[in-house]
This record gives structure tokens, sequence and C-alpha cells, in this order.
């Protein structure tokens, strides 16, 4: 009996890539292209970049086949190539003030709403597209992945390889900043970003 395509696991299909299995590779780009797209795009702000960031993630994966750890989960070295891709972008772009308008649509898209929902929901896209601008990238990028991505912290650190004192530390900023803008009744970020994804 033949496994049905979609329940290989990761592990079975970049073992299945290592053998030049080119379906392989559409499966996972498949599998994980929104998560890829979404978080480059929450942390590059531009939609034709994060497009560019997602074809260069899964070109990493195909050159990389061989070295990628099949007993490890394949997210978390996603999400660092991603990442990686991204503070790259950005450090070779000079203007960064390119609109997050689209991330801010999914993050607090509206429901059918009465006009007054609706206002209300247009100046709180505002506001967090402006607070969420005004945080240095590596507060911007921990916010992305622990909000919107619904990572651990411990899965945050392995990703940035960095200590996890120091994902603890750029998110308790993250939060402050965000709360200097928004008040210390800032609740509306968890569900917010948890309706993102």
């Amino acid at each position: 009996m033949l496994v049905p395509e979609l329940s290989l696991s990761d592990s079975e299909l970049i073992e299945r890539l290592k053998q030049a299995d080119l379906e392989a590779l559409g499966q996972l780009f498949e599998r994980y292209r929104t998560r890829v797209y979404r978080t480059a795009l929450a942390i590059v702000r531009d939609p034709a970049a994060a497009e560019d960031i997602l074809q260069d993630c899964f070109l990493k994966v195909y050159a990389n086949a061989e070295r990628i750890d099949t007993s490890r989960p394949l997210a978390p070295w996603l999400y660092r190539v991603t990442v990686n891709q991204s503070y790259t972008w950005l450090s070779r772009r000079q203007d960064r003030r390119t609109s997050i308008e689209h991330v801010i649509d999914r993050l607090v898209s509206p429901m059918r709403q009465a006009p007054d929902q609706v206002t209300e929901q247009t100046e709180l896209r505002k506001k967090v597209r402006e607070a969420i601008g005004s945080l240095n990238i590596d507060q911007r990028v921990v916010v992305v992945l622990y909000y919107l991505n619904n990572l651990s912290l411990h899965d945050i650190a392995e990703i940035l390889d960095v200590p996890i004192g120091t994902v603890k530390s750029r998110l308790y900023y993250a939060r402050e900043n965000l709360r200097g803008q928004f008040g210390p009744n800032m609740v509306w970020l968890p569900e917010v970003a948890h309706g993102y994804i």
C-alpha cells in the first residue's frame, strides 16, 4: 500500500529531497510557505521582499538538504533562515519606512462590524502599524516569532542563536515600548496577534 504524499513527515520529505526529489521540496514549500512569508513580511514590511525571502528560504532548503538534521523539527530551522534572510535584506535596504499595511490588515482585520467598530479597527491598525514600525529590528523579530508564530522563548533563542535571557530581554523591552505607546492595559496584542495566523 502506498503512503499518501500528504502524510509524509518533514524528515521523510527531507530524506526524499536528499535524493533530488523535487516533489518533496514542493510539498515542504506548500506546508510552510504561509508561515515563512508572514514571518518575513512582518519583519521586512515589504511584500515583494517577503516573497523573495520565501523563495530564497526554500532554495536554501534544497541546497542544504544534506545538512538538515532530520531528527529535529524543520520549522525552527526555517524560521532561523527566514530571520537571517530578513536581517540581510534590511541591512541592504536604505529606506526602512515601507508600510506594513498588509500585515496589520491581517492582524486586525475587522469582521462584518458596525461602522463605529470599523472606525475603531482602522484607528487600531494605524496605531499598531506605527508601534511595530517603531520597534528596533531585534525587538520586532522577537515579537513576530513570539506573538505571530506562537514560538516558545526556547525556540526563539535557538532560531536566533542567542541566549534565552537575550530573548526575554528583547521581548520585555518590546512590550515596554508598546506599552509606552498603548498604556499599561495593553491586552490586545496577543489576541490580535493570534488572529494573524
